[in-house]
């Protein structure tokens, strides 16, 4: 089936102050998800995938908390509508603010029949990411589309092999990245990415931004890559994109009975992960 990796520029462009983030950030954010969900299902494509905090923008400060809604909130509500206007489902980061009052920097999923999940980054990213969001405490759920099961992570999580392999062992076929990836740290989507998906015998979508934000500027270069490390679809570094591939879950079974990985690892070496720390311990 094929599936769509959107790779896209911010909302608040190259400007150093943020004055262009105007109140209906998201709001524009959105009719631009709705355009790119068209031009998905056109092509045939089951999924879209955008990057992180693709709603509110990733280096905007306190701003992304006073954008922040909870998952059933308003712009879910818009999201819900799209997927059963296109027919696709759609999973998008974006700020939720949690019944506990929290803010997580989160991705947010909902299917052509309404179903919806969250996902909320476990691993959060330098001092900024941890004093504007809470991190989150549970394991990726395991979605299905169309009967491939997509497990969402974040960013940094996915430089965490224990995460990738956690959901390989949970079943996900597909390991579906929201980013927010800046230079010069290049090598996270061109050699990371593709040991991660090698290693645990999964499709990896690293779906990143591209562009400059104040003060950051983006690697781009967002990729799809197949169980056996190969390569199947690549944006560029500097331009906005919409790249539609096809993954085949069952196309690889000779590639994992090659390198049997997950089969052969030795898990009575290993302890349990440790619990996810607390925000006081950052």
């Amino acid at each position: 089936m094929k599936i769509a990796l959107w790779q896209t520029a911010t909302p608040t462009g190259d400007d150093p102050d943020l004055t262009t983030l105007e109140a209906d950030a998201v709001e524009r954010a959105l009719d631009a998800v709705a355009v790119r969900a068209r031009e998905a299902a056109e092509a045939g494509a089951v999924l879209l995938i955008a990057p992180e905090l693709a709603l509110s923008g990733y280096n905007i400060g306190d701003a992304a908390r006073r954008l922040a809604e909870p998952a059933d909130g308003p712009a879910a509500e818009r999201l819900s509508a799209v997927a059963a206007e296109t027919g696709v489902a759609i999973l998008i980061g974006a700020p939720e603010r949690g019944s506990d009052g929290a803010v997580y920097n989160a991705a947010l999923f909902t299917d052509p029949s309404g179903a919806r999940a969250v996902y909320r980054k476990a691993h959060l990213y330098g001092p900024e990411e941890k004093r504007l969001f809470a991190p989150g405490t549970a394991r990726p759920p395991i979605l299905s589309v169309r009967g491939l099961k997509v497990a969402p992570l974040i960013c940094y999580d996915v430089e965490f092999p224990e995460m990738v392999r956690a959901a390989a062992d949970a079943g996900a076929d597909l390991i579906a990245v929201p980013t927010a990836l800046m230079r010069p740290m290049d090598i996270v989507a061109e050699t990371l990415v593709v040991a991660r998906a090698y290693e645990s015998g999964v499709f990896v979508a690293y779906v990143n931004r591209c562009g400059r934000e104040a003060a950051l500027t983006y690697v781009g270069k967002s990729c799809l890559i197949a169980p056996d490390g190969s390569e199947l679809a690549r944006a560029g570094a500097d331009e906005e994109a919409l790249l539609i591939a096809d993954v085949d879950p069952g196309g690889y079974e000779a590639y994992r009975r090659e390198a049997p990985y997950l089969a052969d690892l030795r898990r009575d070496l290993y302890p349990p992960p440790a619990p996810v720390a607390s925000r006081a311990a950052d």
